[in-house]
């Protein structure tokens, strides 16, 4: 990740998704986004068929509902949440 993200709470999201396995793919200088994070799991379960992608912002409205979701989408992802079952013994 050579740039990093102009929002501290923003970085730390992506920290996150980076710690979980993800990969951050930045946008060119033509786009809107800042990049985009994706899975390494690439399933046809995840997201409906989608796979699990999310577009990071340059200037998000509110940085930090920003974040948030980038950490929901990371610790939504189906693939973590049957690893932490299995390891819980749930599965």
């Amino acid at each position: 990740m050579a740039k990093k993200h102009p929002n501290k709470e923003i970085r730390a999201a992506i920290a996150h998704a980076v710690e979980q396995g993800w990969t951050v793919k930045e946008a060119s200088s033509r786009s809107h986004s800042w990049g985009q994070i994706y899975c390494p799991n690439r399933d046809s379960n995840c997201r409906c068929g989608e796979f699990c992608i999310t577009s990071i912002w340059s200037t998000p409205k509110n940085p930090s509902n920003h974040a948030k979701l980038i950490r929901r989408v990371v610790d939504n992802c189906i693939h973590l949440n049957k690893e932490n079952r299995e390891n819980l013994g749930e599965d």
